[in-house]
């Protein structure tokens, strides 16, 4: 071989060498150690959690109460027992609540959307006792309310007492619970949520900003809360979203404003770094068509009753090794949403989710000729 040949070559292993590298999925660091006294960053499809510290911790959850106040007045804008251009009357005790407020007067009648904009975007105490009264009666009735929904979420460290997120002795959460709320407020309410991103509001001539700073600072920021007391320190929880992958943080007891913002950016920056989100099968649509025994049909299609999400390292999905195991034979009658199955995906060998297979149509039994045959078929095979 010539010298000339020989350097070609050592240089074409080299660059091929360098291309095998560059392919290789990124490594995973370990995630930013922050100030505050807990946080979570949470994937908001697939649920998983990539940073936790004291995230589990009761803590004072100051103003990020009101995303579950907000959370309760959606319900009942949904169900048709409040609509937003419906007059609120403001008792003295919401025009006299004590900290942010969005300036309403005693007596007044005060559509529903604009209190909503005052309790969110303002942070408006007197906004949120008005709506809370206004629903239920009295504050500490609203509240119960609250954990009525809590409960429902999961949120098992979580009381609330007050409907704006001034202290007591009962009232807290925690960051994970915070999460878990932001994630059903997203899903279940997206046309309401997109309040969250406006940012500002004037109420009787006065224009206050958004308290949420990443509004300005993080384009894919769309919200959610800012909090404080004396107690809670600075709170933050924060949903963005990039090229189709949300995240959530929330970041509680940071010692200001400043640090509570900067402490967010470093969790979503670290998540959208160093992980991907892919929709792995779309609710509702075949993901096989096995074959069915003794029904009117021969086949049946199956599939999963919700979108199956997965978060992982990114640059790992090709990894991943998907696995339907179903209940065979399948026999009819089947109805639709009976489960048929179970569905495995794995990564080097470890399980990272696990879903039911269910029947994605109902099909009857066939007549007593077609039953016949397929027993004998079935015998045979």
């Amino acid at each position: 071989m010539t010298p000339l040949r020989l350097a070609i070559l050592i240089i074409a292993l080299l660059l091929g060498g360098h291309a095998a590298a560059q392919s290789q999925p990124i490594p995973v660091p370990d995630p930013p150690q922050l100030g505050a006294d807990g946080y979570i960053l949470m994937d908001f499809h697939s649920g998983r959690v990539l940073v936790d510290q004291n995230s589990d911790v009761r803590r004072d959850p100051a103003s990020i109460t009101k995303v579950m106040t907000a959370f309760v007045v959606f319900n009942e804008l949904r169900s048709g027992d409040l609509t937003m251009d419906e007059p609120v009357r403001i008792s003295e005790k919401a025009w006299r609540a004590p900290g942010s407020r969005m300036f309403i007067e005693v007596g007044n009648d005060i559509p529903v959307t604009d209190l909503i904009r005052g309790m969110i975007i303002q942070s408006g105490n007197d906004a949120s006792i008005a709506l809370a009264e206004h629903i239920a009666g009295s504050e500490s009735t609203f509240a119960a309310l609250m954990n009525q929904y809590a409960a429902e979420l999961g949120m098992t460290n979580t009381h609330y007492t007050n409907a704006t997120g001034l202290p007591g002795d009962e009232h807290y959460s925690t960051a994970a619970d915070t999460a878990r709320l932001v994630q059903a407020l997203i899903e279940r309410f997206p046309d309401y949520y997109r309040l969250y991103s406006e940012r500002e509001f004037t109420w009787g001539g006065i224009t206050q900003s958004n308290r949420n700073r990443m509004l300005w600072q993080d384009p894919s920021v769309d919200g959610v809360k800012t909090g404080y007391t004396e107690a809670a320190q600075y709170c933050l929880a924060t949903s963005a979203e990039r090229d189709g992958m949300r995240l959530i943080s929330v970041v509680m007891g940071a010692e200001t404003p400043e640090q509570r913002v900067s402490q967010s950016k470093s969790l979503l920056n670290y998540g959208y770094r160093f992980f991907e989100t892919h929709r792995l099968y779309a609710a509702d649509e075949p993901v096989e068509t096995p074959r069915l025994w003794k029904g009117v049909a021969d086949t049946l299609p199956v599939g999963v009753a919700e979108d199956v999400f997965i978060t992982l390292p990114a640059d790992t999905y090709d990894q991943l090794d998907a696995r339907i195991r179903l209940n065979e034979p399948l026999e009819a009658p089947v109805a639709a949403g009976d489960r048929v199955g179970r569905l495995s995906v794995s990564r080097n060998d470890e399980v990272v989710r696990e879903r039911d297979i269910i029947a994605l149509e109902t099909v009857p039994e066939a007549g007593f000729v077609g039953r016949t045959i397929d027993t004998v078929r079935l015998w045979l095979n």
